[in-house]
């Protein structure tokens, strides 16, 4: 009669347990990542909505700025001097790397430049903006001569009859230069600078 042997069970390592916990800290891992990564997402998706509210908002200044060399203080020959009031230099800027004015870098250096700013109660929005003429000096274009202000290129007219000819040889009057540069300051510290060259705009 032989007599039964009793088989010895495996120990029990761990091992896949340890596989499981292992994979488990990956996962969670990959999970906080990809909420960071949405949630960084959403925020750099509402400052780029910002910028384009923002970059909306500067073309109220271009409006008035318009508005003011149609119909405003610097219509007709009034822009030969500097006027504060107008956020307006009769002479160019100066500007930093970018082309942007210095004096619109911080609020201290504008304020001693210019007096306007367009802003209200009901939003974090403010917009500064500052005109300067492409010239090296106050005065009249003729009195600072032909070098002394930038002009716009020449246009082409096109040629009517004969009898218009003698009139249409003349070139036509060049165009003085003016600069406008914008900041819009929004929420969440979001800054926009829109800068713009034009000519005066007929009347």
């Amino acid at each position: 009669m032989t007599t039964p042997i009793a088989l010895r069970r495996p120990r029990e390592r761990g091992v896949v347990l340890l596989f499981c916990l292992i994979i488990l800290v990956v996962l969670l891992a990959g999970g906080v990542a990809v909420v960071r990564s949405m949630n960084s997402s959403y925020f750099s998706a509402g400052n780029l909505a910002f910028k384009r509210d923002l970059v909306n908002r500067g073309e109220l200044a271009a409006a008035q700025v318009m508005t003011l060399f149609k119909t405003g203080a610097l219509a007709g020959s009034a822009d030969t001097a500097d006027m504060k009031a107008e956020n307006y230099s009769a002479t160019t800027l100066p500007v930093n790397d970018r082309g942007i004015p210095t004096a619109l870098l911080s609020n201290t250096a504008y304020d001693a430049k210019a007096s306007k700013k367009i802003g209200n109660d009901n939003d974090a929005v403010t917009i500064r903006y500052l005109i300067d003429r492409m010239c090296n000096d106050v005065g009249t274009p003729a009195s600072l001569g032909a070098k002394g202000c930038v002009y716009a290129p020449l246009t082409t007219q096109v040629l009517g009859g004969s009898s218009q000819r003698a009139k249409d040889d003349l070139p036509p009057p060049s165009s003085l230069i003016y600069r406008l540069t914008i900041r819009v300051d929004g929420p969440r510290n979001t800054q926009v600078f829109l800068q713009s060259s034009f000519t005066k705009p007929d009347l």
